[in-house]
């Protein structure tokens, strides 16, 4: 009996903006030069005849990629931009491996935060079904005063930016037992030894318990964070003197953040 064969569908070609790749190979060669380079060097390195060049240049400028100085071309502000995007990704990325690997070790959802320009920023969070976060149901930003990682950047800020902040989100409690008023919290941050772990309890949220550490980047002030439901608070305190003894080693991790 013959046997029939059909022919095989030819794989599909991916269609490729050609335009688009030599203003790619332009960026490319700018890229490669701190100081610059004109319009007939990178024509030559990106391979392209130097009208074709000339006319990519002139586009890649006028939307910012790209800015003509003294004769050579550099790298614009959005090239700029955009580099740094990539490489915020990058460092939240290695910033919430490090966050999940604790996650993973001790059993907890684990927090990173930064006091940027003003204002509470929470990087990263690692959690998991079995150690699930806290629910964020009133912004983090607007009430520092009420949970662990608010309160230990607060307190290493100095007494006028705390004012300043306090002015900025005034204290308002969320639970039974939150902190009362602006007094009352100033008079708490005060008190707080240097250095040490900050002790939350359904302050932010009923049901949940928090404790939060300092953590010295440089003169920013920043703080990672764990949280456990309340009936397992007798947890708490050991799984963040676990934490506090292996922080050390994720300083230079944490120290890519402050540029995010």
């Amino acid at each position: 009996m013959a046997t029939s064969h059909t022919a095989a569908a030819p794989t599909p070609t991916p269609t490729l903006i050609g335009s688009v790749q030599r203003a790619l190979r332009l960026l490319e060669a700018v890229g490669a030069h701190a100081d610059g380079a004109p319009a007939k060097q990178l024509a030559r390195e990106a391979g392209l005849p130097l009208p074709t060049a000339y006319h990519l240049l002139r586009t890649l400028a006028h939307e910012g990629y790209l800015r003509r100085e003294g004769g050579v071309f550099v790298l614009g502000e959005a090239a700029v931009r955009l580099a740094a995007t990539g490489a915020r990704h990058h460092r939240r990325g290695l910033i919430t491996q490090s966050l999940e690997y604790w996650r993973d070790a001790i059993g907890v959802a684990v927090y990173f935060a930064l006091y940027r320009e003003g204002e509470i920023d929470l990087v990263a969070v690692a959690q998991a079904p079995s150690s699930p976060a806290v629910e964020e149901w009133a912004d983090f930003r607007e009430t520092g005063h009420a949970h662990a990682l608010g309160q230990c950047l607060l307190s290493q800020l100095d007494e006028e930016s705390r004012r300043d902040h306090l002015a900025r989100h005034p204290v308002e409690p969320l639970t039974p037992y939150s902190v009362r008023d602006r007094g009352a919290l100033l008079e708490r941050l005060r008190s707080l030894e240097r250095m040490r772990p900050v002790v939350e309890r359904q302050e932010y949220a009923v049901g949940s318990v928090c404790a939060a550490i300092p953590i010295t980047v440089g003169s920013t002030a920043a703080a990672m964070a764990i949280s456990l439901p309340v009936e397992q608070e007798r947890r708490l305190l050991p799984a963040v003197d676990q934490l506090r003894g292996g922080v050390g080693g994720l300083i230079s991790s944490f120290a890519f953040s402050i540029s995010i």
